[in-house]
């Protein structure tokens, strides 16, 4: 009796609760034809294709930024044999490239999906282009990291975003999630490789000092008027600022600082979701489909527990906003994440370092110290364990072991007095001024001798004086027996051209030392949702949810755990995008001749 009053009770405070939530939703909803999760390149790129269809559209941003992973990225976008390929004098073709992804990716993924990426890709960047403010190059010499591979290609298959005036969005310049201050000067004027070869050259070559007043005067012109950092906006703020613009220019509505919580179904078919906004719970009606793009799990810990156990803790470049909700909402309404990949995260190795404000700064190291030469990675052994001018990911899957050697976590960067005169180590720039503040920081470690420097570091003094020993033989003329640092393009693409006769081979033998401890990190998370060619979320059974669509990091990658090239993220991420709403347009009776 007690227990059946019991039930009864709680039954009836539970319609209670129903009755009420209904009348939370009537007074608080809205309708669209597609509601968009995330604001970053994957989201804005479906809501400017399903709004050019003739589709109304509504974008959710958990954040008050927009932008996402994709605002603090390099903006490289990897579509082979795209449109500007033959611009830069480069023969691409989808076979080709179908070749280089078959050994790399291998059967983890379908050759239907390989398919549809490259044919999506291309389409995307010729219908962007013709009906947006996103204006892009190929990069006449840029090659896939994997470059030995037959099917690779040296360039024309990396698109850069063209530079833009950030001053041209307004007011709304603001709504832009920074880059990461450690990438810029002063940690708010961007610059690219370019202006950084400019600025290291500008007390040798009258041009490139006046390469770099030329930026400066401009930087210093924005902060005059008020602007919170520079307006020249370059790599991945200005393919989301071209973007944005376009979709401001739409009339997009986007809801920023608004939270998906979960999705709505009825009769087997998603019709919507309800978000949290303004601190109420709003029902957003979508009559043909949600697309969930939030940008992956690299700020979830209870994710990265279950789908990265090699790297549980935070320890990403990643938005640590990211936290994997439109995966968690997609799982919840049947659809399943992918289970065959051979790595869950797009890896890098970071370094930590605490800024002024108390916050962690989780610098990846992608391209600017590794591959020049003078440096080595070592374990706690003091061995070498990897090339270091290989790919950021290809370096954290030889620290985690994946190459079937032992793990090295944490690893150790280590160098000379010549190198950090000459290249960025980490977060230091060249000079002794800012050396000696990161020394003072504990983020850079130095000594005399190799062997005090082992001291500090808790590595085995003999063996690292061994293996800088056998690295130095070699070194003085160019080699690299052990790893063969330097042999691949890609290796050469970012070493020190003028150095000769390898341009990522020195020997390490004028002191002090220097030395930065690095971990296994991450750029973004590659395991998601598992989608069909039209970017249709599946379920476990392998059957479409009608209606759900997931694109960018929300998506399982069409790379399944590898990277093969620069852009891989981007890439796809406006092949599928550009997918989902063209499906969804064409469910919805729109004419798509102009996304064909």
């Amino acid at each position: 009796m007690h227990n059946c009053a019991t039930v009864g009770c709680a039954l009836r405070a539970r319609a209670k609760h129903f009755v009420t939530m209904l009348q939370v939703d009537a007074q608080s909803s809205h309708q669209t034809d597609v509601a968009i999760v995330g604001c970053g390149v994957a989201g804005l790129t479906s809501a400017i294709v399903a709004k050019t269809l003739g589709l109304e559209v509504l974008i959710v941003e958990k954040t008050r930024y927009v932008g996402g992973t994709s605002a603090v990225s390099g903006g490289a976008i990897w579509i082979p044999n795209n449109p500007h390929t033959r611009a830069v004098g480069i023969e691409d073709s989808d076979e080709k490239a179908l070749q280089f992804l078959d050994q790399v990716v291998g059967n983890r993924v379908s050759a239907e999906l390989k398919r549809a990426f490259l044919r999506h890709g291309q389409a995307a960047v010729s219908f962007l282009e013709a009906h947006s403010d996103l204006r892009l190059a190929a990069r006449a010499y840029g090659p896939d990291y994997l470059s030995e591979l037959s099917g690779a290609s040296v360039g024309g298959r990396l698109l850069d975003p063209l530079p833009f005036d950030g001053r041209e969005l307004g007011e709304a310049f603001e709504h832009l999630r920074p880059p990461i201050p450690e990438f810029g000067v002063f940690g708010k004027m961007m610059v690219n490789r370019a202006d950084i070869h400019a600025l290291l050259a500008a007390h040798r070559s009258p041009r490139a000092a006046w390469h770099g007043l030329k930026l400066l005067a401009r930087y210093w012109s924005d902060r005059r008027r008020g602007y919170s950092r520079g307006t020249r906006l370059l790599l991945g703020n200005a393919l989301v600022a071209r973007l944005y613009k376009t979709v401001r220019r739409l009339g997009i509505p986007v809801w920023r600082d608004t939270k998906a919580l979960e999705l709505r179904t009825q009769d087997g078919r998603i019709t919507g979701l309800d978000v949290e906004r303004d601190g109420m719970r709003t029902c957003i009606a979508a009559r043909h489909g949600v697309i969930l793009a939030s940008g992956g799990f690299p700020g979830s810990l209870a994710l990265r527990k279950r789908l990265l156990p090699e790297s549980p803790d935070l320890l990403s470049a990643g938005p640590p906003e990211n936290t994997g909700d439109g995966i968690v909402m997609g799982e919840a309404a049947g659809g399943g994440v992918a289970q065959s990949n051979s790595n869950n995260a797009f890896w890098s190795p970071v370094s930590l370092s605490t800024r002024a404000d108390g916050s962690v700064a989780r610098f990846p190291h992608l391209m600017f110290d590794r591959a020049k030469p003078g440096l080595i990675a070592v374990n706690m052994q003091g061995e070498r364990f990897v090339n270091e001018a290989d790919s950021y990911h290809e370096f954290v899957k030889a620290m985690l072991g994946r190459g079937g050697g032992a793990p090295a976590v944490p690893a150790f960067l280590i160098c000379d007095s010549t190198f950090v005169a000459k290249y960025p180590f980490g977060l230091v720039p060249p000079g002794r001024l800012a050396r000696s503040r990161f020394i003072r920081s504990g983020y850079l470690i130095t000594a005399d001798a190799i062997a005090s420097l082992a001291d500090k570091l808790g590595v085995d003094a003999q063996g690292l004086a061994a293996t800088i020993e056998r690295f130095n033989v070699s070194a003085r003329t160019g080699e690299d027996p052990e790893f063969g640092r330097g042999k691949s393009a890609y290796n050469r693409y970012l070493g020190d051209e003028t150095h000769k006769p390898n341009p990522c081979v020195a020997p390490l033998d004028t002191p002090p030392f220097y030395a930065i401890k690095v971990l296994p990190g991450d750029i973004g998370t590659s395991c998601g949702l598992t989608i069909n060619p039209d970017a249709q979320v599946l379920g476990a059974d392998g059957q479409t949810i009608p209606g759900l669509y997931a694109c960018g990091n929300d998506a399982n990658s069409v790379m399944g755990g590898e990277y093969p090239g620069p852009g891989i993220t981007l890439g796809p991420a406006l092949a599928f995008s550009y997918a989902a709403a063209r499906h969804i347009a064409a469910s919805a009776g729109k004419t798509t001749d102009r996304a064909s």
